[in-house]
C-alpha cells in the first residue's frame, strides 16, 4: 500500500512538470514577466539608437546595431539548443568514451556507488547559485533509452541548460568589456583635446613655421624617441618602446609631430584640420568591429573548451596569451613612433621649418595597420572569455569546484584579466587611435555628413559662378535643385574615393580645404 502511495506521489510530481498540468495563472504570470523584460530591453535599445542618430553618432549607432545582431545570434543558438535538446540527449554513447578528457577527475565507483556515478551523466553539479536542482524531465525517454542499451546520453539536459547560461554570459561580458574599454580609452584620448586646441590657436596664415634652420636633436620629439644608430641602439629602442607603453605612452611632442605629419601627407591645404576630431571619428568607426563576436572567435571558444582537461591547467596558461599579445602590440605601436623619429634623424642633421614625419604602412606588421585592430579584438574577447568562464563556474558550481582549479591558479588569472583591461584601455587603445593614422592611407571616416554638406554647398556655389544658364536651371524647381545636389555629391564622392583609398596627398588636401573656403 505504501509503495502504491509512493508511486502515486512520484507520478503526480512528474505530471506537475508538464504544461498541461500547470495552473494557467502560473503560465500567464511567467510569460508576462518574460515578455515585459524583453520589451523593456528592446525599447531601451531602440531609444538609445534614436539618441545616437539625433546626436549624429553614426559609428556608435552602427555598433549598437552590431550588438543587436549578436543578441539575435544568441537567441538563435538558444533556440537550436532548446529544439534539439531531445535529439542530443537521445544520442547514446558507450560509457567508456566519457572517461577521457574530463574537466574533473572522476573517482572510481564501487558497486555501492555505481548508481551515483551514473548520475554524473544525468545531472550537473549541485553546488552554486544556479545549482541544487534537477530537471525531472531528464529521467524521460532519452536517458531511459540509453540506459536500456547500457550506454549514457551524449549530453544531459542539465548540461545543455548550463551551456545556455555560459554562452549568454560570454556574449554579455564581451560586449560590456568592449564598451568599458572604449569609454576608458576615449576618456584618455579626450585629454589630448587641449593639445589640439592649443595648436589651433598658434596656427596663423598657411600654418607653416618660419623658415628657420634647426638642428634635428633640438626637437623634443627626436630627443625623446631617437636612440642612435647601430645594432645596440636597435635593441635599446625596442626596450624603450616596451617600457614607454606603461607611462606617458603619448606626449604632446608625439601628438604634435604625428598630427603635422598626417596633415602634410593627406590634407596639406588645410593646416587647421581638426586631427583630434578625425581620430575620434575613426575610432568610433572601428568600435563596431570590436564589439561583435566573429566566427573565428567562436572557433577559439570551442578549442578552449576542448582543451579544458583535468590536470592540464589550460585556462591558467591561456590567460598569458592575451597578456603577451597586448604587451607585444603596445611595444610595436610605440616603436612605430620611434621609427618615425629614426627616419628623420638618420636623413637630416638640420631641418628648415617644422619637423615633418612621413606616414607609411612599412612601419606596421606585414604593411597592414588593420592587423592591429584584429589583435585588439582577439585580446578583448579572450580576456572576456577568461572572466566570463570564472564567474560562470563560480555561480554555477561554486568556488570549490574542481573545474575552478586551485587558488594558486585562480588569483593570477584574475590579476592578469584586470591588468589586461586597464592596460588596453589607458595605453594600447589610445596608442592604436593615433599611431594607426601614420599609415599610407587615411580612413573614410573623414568623409562624414558635415564634410558632405560642405561639398554640396561648394558645388552649388561653383555652378552659380559658371553662368546664368546653370543658375536658371537650378532655380526652376526645388526638387530639381535637390536632385542636382545629390548627383553632384555622388559624382564627387566617386571621383575622390580612389584618391582616398590611395592616400594621395594632393587630392586629400584639395578635398578638405575647398569647403572651408
Amino acid at each position: 500500500m505504501a509503495m502504491a502511495e509512493g508511486g502515486g506521489e512520484s507520478s503526480a510530481a512528474a505530471s506537475e512538470m508538464k504544461l498541461e498540468f500547470t495552473p494557467t495563472w502560473i503560465v500567464a504570470a511567467v510569460c508576462s514577466i518574460i515578455v515585459f523584460i524583453s520589451l523593456v530591453v528592446e525599447r531601451l535599445l531602440h531609444r538609445l539608437g534614436k539618441v545616437l542618430k539625433r546626436k549624429n553618432q553614426k559609428p556608435l549607432f552602427e555598433a549598437l546595431q552590431k550588438v543587436k545582431e549578436e543578441l539575435m545570434l544568441l537567441g538563435f543558438i538558444s533556440l537550436l539548443l532548446t529544439v534539439f535538446q531531445g535529439a542530443i540527449q537521445g544520442i547514446c554513447i558507450p560509457k567508456g568514451w566519457t572517461l577521457y578528457m574530463l574537466p574533473c577527475k572522476e573517482e572510481e565507483p564501487d558497486d555501492a556507488h555505481g548508481a551515483a556515478a551514473e548520475a554524473h551523466f544525468q545531472s550537473a553539479f549541485s553546488a552554486g547559485l544556479f545549482g541544487g536542482r534537477r530537471l525531472l524531465s531528464e529521467s524521460g525517454s532519452g536517458a531511459a533509452h540509453c540506459s536500456i542499451k547500457g550506454k549514457v546520453p551524449l549530453l544531459s539536459l542539465e548540461a545543455i541548460h548550463q551551456l545556455h547560461i555560459f554562452i549568454f554570459v560570454l556574449a554579455i561580458t564581451h560586449v560590456a568589456f568592449s564598451v568599458l574599454t572604449i569609454l576608458l580609452g576615449g576618456a584618455k584620448i579626450h585629454q589630448w583635446k587641449q593639445w589640439e586646441d592649443s595648436i589651433q590657436k598658434q596656427i596663423t596664415g598657411d600654418g607653416t613655421a618660419p623658415k628657420q634652420v634647426t638642428r634635428v636633436h633640438q626637437f623634443e620629439f627626436i630627443r625623446d624617441r631617437f636612440r642612435g644608430i647601430g645594432a645596440i641602439s636597435v635593441v635599446i629602442s625596442w626596450l624603450h618602446s616596451f617600457v614607454k607603453q606603461f607611462f606617458g605612452s603619448v606626449t604632446k611632442s608625439d601628438y604634435t609631430t604625428m598630427r603635422l605629419g598626417f596633415i602634410m601627407t593627406h590634407c596639406k591645404g588645410n593646416p587647421k584640420f581638426d586631427f583630434h576630431k578625425y581620430m575620434i571619428r575613426a575610432l568610433e568607426a572601428d568600435f563596431k568591429k570590436v564589439v561583435g563576436i566573429s566566427w573565428y572567435l567562436w572557433v577559439f571558444v570551442v578549442i578552449f573548451m576542448l582543451l579544458n582537461v583535468n590536470g592540464w591547467h589550460t585556462y591558467f596558461w591561456m590567460a598569458f596569451i592575451p597578456l603577451i599579445l597586448l604587451l607585444a602590440l603596445g611595444t610595436k605601436l610605440e616603436h612605430v613612433i620611434t621609427q618615425l623619429a629614426q627616419e628623420v634623424a638618420e636623413k637630416h642633421s638640420a631641418i628648415e621649418g617644422d619637423l615633418v614625419v612621413k606616414p607609411s604602412d612599412d612601419h606596421f606588421w606585414f604593411h597592414r595597420p588593420q592587423i592591429i585592430l584584429y589583435l585588439i579584438h582577439f585580446i578583448l574577447f579572450q580576456n572576456a572569455f577568461e572572466i566570463a568562464f570564472f564567474f560562470w563556474i563560480f555561480t554555477t558550481y561554486g568556488f570549490n569546484s574542481c573545474i575552478m582549479d586551485r587558488v594558486c591558479f585562480i588569483v593570477p588569472r584574475l590579476v592578469i584579466g584586470v591588468t589586461i583591461q586597464l592596460l588596453c584601455s589607458y595605453s594600447t587603445l589610445p596608442l592604436y587611435a593615433i599611431v594607426t593614422q601614420m599609415g599610407s592611407h587615411f580612413k573614410k571616416a573623414i568623409f562624414d555628413e558635415h564634410v558632405q554638406e560642405g561639398l554640396v554647398g561648394w558645388a552649388e556655389k561653383v555652378k552659380k559662378r559658371k553662368g546664368p544658364r546653370i543658375s536658371n536651371v537650378l532655380a526652376t524647381s526645388h526638387a530639381q535643385n535637390e536632385t542636382t545636389s545629390k548627383v553632384e555629391l555622388s559624382k564627387m564622392v566617386v571621383q575622390t574615393t580612389p584618391a582616398m583609398e590611395e592616400g594621395r596627398s594632393g587630392s586629400a588636401g584639395e578635398i578638405v580645404s575647398r569647403p572651408a573656403t
